[in-house]
């Protein structure tokens, strides 16, 4: 019985991913450890590492944790329509949290929460539409990568400071050997942190990709 108590008491996978998250969110990313999220609970660092087993398995459950959070989208949606709204979706919770994509980078994701609420859904969507199994793999790498690079490329949560940091990196280039990007400054810096430069992009991808692939 008291052990049981005991385990009642421990913080569940999911309480674990919110602290992670808090961690990576306000510290950076190089501040999330196992004894790091072990003091924001309260609990040992043996009590973290057994619910999550080793750092991937942290990373995967605050992945996941983000996922939950990715929009269901009816199998009645038209395809396009169908494939924006997940996409958009994956992409407004990704970019409140570019610390975790910068530790995720390299690693698979394939926690239930994405496979349930976009992977899965999305290739069922698309095979339903006309596509072949292999196509609809395809065309989900595609704006996969999209969302991830669009997120990766700049932390949109202060658009002032990527701003800024842009600018003081391309105030060193020579402009003879840079003369576009020191030269137009007013239309490179704005594009860094404008989300309709990912938005665009992935309409472009998707009408292209029910041209090629749906005939439409």
């Amino acid at each position: 019985m008291r052990s049981e108590r005991a385990e009642a008491d421990q913080p569940s996978l999911d309480a674990i991913a919110e602290a992670a998250l808090s961690i990576v969110d306000e510290e950076g990313p190089e501040a999330l450890s196992f004894r790091r999220v072990a003091q924001s609970l309260g609990v040992s660092h043996a009590t973290v590492f057994r619910r999550c087993g080793d750092f991937d398995g942290l990373l995967t459950a605050c992945a996941d944790r983000l996922a939950g959070r990715v929009p269901l989208v009816g199998r009645d949606t038209d395809w396009a329509t169908a494939t924006e709204a997940r996409f958009t979706g994956f992409y407004q919770v990704l970019i409140e949290h570019p610390g975790l994509v910068a530790l995720r980078a390299g690693r698979s994701w394939f926690g239930p929460q994405l496979l349930g609420r976009l992977v899965e859904p999305q290739l069922a969507h698309s095979v339903a539409a006309g596509m072949t199994p292999r196509a609809a793999v395809e065309v989900y790498r595609r704006l996969y990568l999209l969302t991830l690079g669009a997120v990766a490329f700049v932390d949109h949560r202060d658009r002032k400071r990527a701003t800024a940091s842009a600018r003081t990196a391309l105030a060193v280039l020579d402009p003879e050997d840079f003369p576009v990007l020191t030269g137009h400054l007013d239309a490179v810096l704005p594009a860094l942190a404008d989300h309709e430069v990912y938005y665009g992009a992935l309409r472009q991808l998707i009408d292209a990709s029910a041209s090629a692939f749906l005939g439409r």
